[in-house]
């Protein structure tokens, strides 16, 4: 995480003295429908727009079916042609469901970084005994990657009086990741969550800047 943190600022760097040779950095997202993985990657994109990046923003999911695979893609340099990330491309995967990280995993650069959820969730499959889980998911993450980063961001959220919540807390340690801590999110959080969970997510968004 700190080596994609200095990259960013290195960016930053860049863009604002008007260098425009800022790279092109890939994140991906990718959790499970009713996680909330949308929400943080427009909260995130609208944050790296005020930062000054040139951002693209794709969806890829069937958010119709709560329990299919979500999956959000983000591009931002100095200036973007497509936010589409290919094979071994993304600079860092956040997965909000660890299954979800194995299945990513063939995105990710050999020295990229990835930050996983610690939480699992069944697919139907499982639920109607037709399959088993997956057993040492974390373990098997950790062995291929060497700058893994495992949260219990569902854990935390709980915690916090609502496990809807988890979704902020990951945004907190992506926003801390890239280093873009001081820009104004409480107000961007403002703009995308009904003013009845504000505060619980602005908890959230503390518990993960602080992880």
């Amino acid at each position: 995480m700190r080596q994609l943190q200095r990259l960013v600022k290195e960016m930053t760097r860049e863009i604002s003295g008007g260098m425009c040779k800022a790279p092109t950095k890939a994140l991906l997202l990718v959790g499970v429908g009713g996680q909330g993985t949308i929400l943080a990657s427009k909260v995130l994109s609208e944050g790296l727009v005020r930062q000054g990046y040139d951002v693209k923003m794709s969806e890829i999911h069937g958010m119709a079916q709560r329990g299919g695979s979500v999956i959000t893609q983000i591009k931002f340099g100095a200036k973007v042609a497509s936010p589409i990330i290919g094979l071994g491309e993304a600079d860092a995967i956040v997965a909000f469901e660890k299954v979800e990280a194995v299945r990513c995993l063939p995105f990710l650069k050999a020295d990229g970084v990835l930050v996983v959820n610690n939480h699992e969730i069944y697919p139907l499959p499982v639920l109607t005994g037709q399959e088993e889980y997956p057993t040492g998911v974390l373990e098997f993450l950790q062995k291929r990657v060497k700058k893994c980063t495992v949260m219990d961001a569902n854990n935390i959220a709980a915690e916090l009086g609502n496990t809807k919540a988890q979704n902020i807390v990951l945004l907190g340690a992506v926003i801390k990741a890239l280093g873009l801590e001081d820009l104004d999110w409480e107000e961007i959080l403002q703009k995308y969550l009904p003013a009845k969970v504000y505060e619980l997510n602005l908890q959230a968004l503390e518990a993960g800047l602080n992880f």
